[in-house]
Order: C-alpha cells, then structure tokens, then sequence
C-alpha cells in the first residue's frame, strides 16, 4: 500500500497503464520496417550518410559503425520509387509518428484531433531527419568531446520539447512539459553512454558471429530502450510538474 502511495508507484501505475513495454516493441518493429527505409532517402537526399546519423544517435565507436554503415551499402543496380512505393513509404512513417503522438496524447491526457495530428506527424518527421543531420554535422565540427556531449545534450533537449509541444498540437504548455522534455533527454543521454559503451562491443561480436542479422538484433534492442526512455521520461516529468503545480500557492 506505502509503494502505491509513493512517487515510484505512481510512476509504475502510469508506465504500466500506457504498457510501455509492450508498446515499445512496437515502436521498434514499426520503426525498422517503416521508418528506416524513409530515414535513408531522406538523408540522401540531404546529402548525409544514414549510417552516420545512426551512428551518432546510438554513440557507437568507428567499428561499430562500420558494422551499421555496411547494412546500409548500397547495391550495384539501380532502383526507382514507384507512386505504390512511395504512398507506401509514407504510410509507413506517418504510421510511427502517429504511434509516438498517440502515446503523449495517454500520457498526458489529451484528445486527438485526426486532421490536425496527421499535419503535425509530417512536421515531426521532418524535424526528426534535420535534427539527425544537425546532430552528426554539429558533432563532427566540434573539436573537444565534453563540447560534443554539450551540444547533443542541448540539442536533444530543444528536440524533445518541441516534440513534445508539436504532437501534443499546443494542449499542454511550454513551462508544463519542460520538466519531461529534461527528463527524456537526460534518458536519452544515459541510452548514448551505456549504448557507446556496450552496444558498440555487442554489435561488433554480432556481427563477427551471426553477420548483418546480429548487428539487426542489437539495433532492435537499442529502439525498443528508445520506447522506455520516451515512456519514462514523459511519466517522471509529468509526476513532477503535477508536484511543483500541487506545492505552488497559486
């Protein structure tokens, strides 16, 4: 009973009611059979590398990414996007930024509102590639580490704020999401150290052992931690500015 009273049991009965885990297993096969193939001409055409954006959202070492980077090489024949192809594609990644809108709106009880979401999910998803490039461009012309994990921490910061804002469609306040939008960056973060550290070592193993399958496996893991960092740090920032609005004599 105390358990369910506390700050943890709350957060465990809203983690819980929006299924987190379950959800992020979702988002992780939506996003690899939708999203990533969007992901790659889209960054084409910006000029970047896919593997390269990965790469630096998942913090990986130079062979490790070159491990991602050959999942990615392009083949010796050439292809066309046809009209299916491509209302396909976008289907598909409309498909999961409609589900990462979907979970805000339950976390943060909002109603949707159809034609509205659908305008938004297609701004989201273009600030989601330019965030990718800003990222990996901004990080390669920074000569120190400490400024390059500064830059990505504010960066990711404005990301997820604005995220948070735009999928919500202006319901809930600046002010009211800040605390969320620092809580998902700072889990965000956390998922870049621990993944630069252990994903790298993993992926390189894998990839050495099982061949493009095994690196697939741990880029799976890596979106299905995305999912729980997004549900936590929506969850923990929300506990706390109910909190500080409970506290406040206004």
């Amino acid at each position: 009973m105390r358990f369910a009273e506390s700050t943890a049991g709350r957060l465990w009965a809203r983690l819980s009611a929006a299924d987190f885990f379950g959800h992020s297993f979702q988002l992780a096969a939506l996003a690899f059979l939708c999203f990533f193939p969007f992901l790659i001409l889209l960054t084409a055409v910006a000029g970047q590398d896919v593997a390269d954006v990965l790469a630096g959202w998942l913090g990986l070492n130079q062979q490790a990414a070159q491990a991602v980077a050959a999942l990615f090489r392009p083949g010796s024949t050439s292809g066309t996007l046809t009209l299916v192809s491509a209302v396909l594609l976008i289907a598909g990644v409309v498909a999961v930024a409609g589900t990462l809108q979907g979970w805000y709106q339950f976390l943060f009880d909002v109603r949707p509102r159809w034609w509205r979401d659908l305008g938004t999910q297609l701004v989201w998803l273009a600030g989601l590639v330019a965030y990718g490039v800003v990222q990996t461009r901004g990080g390669a012309a920074l000569p120190f580490l400490p400024l390059k994990g500064l830059f990505s921490f504010v960066l990711a910061l404005f990301f997820w704020w604005g995220t948070m804002r735009l999928l919500l469609t202006g319901a809930a306040a600046w002010g009211y999401l800040l605390p969320a939008a620092l809580a998902t960056d700072i889990g965000w973060t956390g998922l870049g150290l621990f993944s630069s550290r252990y994903f790298s070592t993993t992926i390189v193993a894998n990839n050495e052992k099982y061949g493009p399958v095994g690196v697939v496996m741990v880029i799976l893991s890596w979106l299905v931690a995305v999912g729980v960092v997004v549900h936590l740090g929506a969850v923990a920032g929300r506990e706390y500015a109910e909190h500080r609005a409970a506290r406040s004599p206004r």
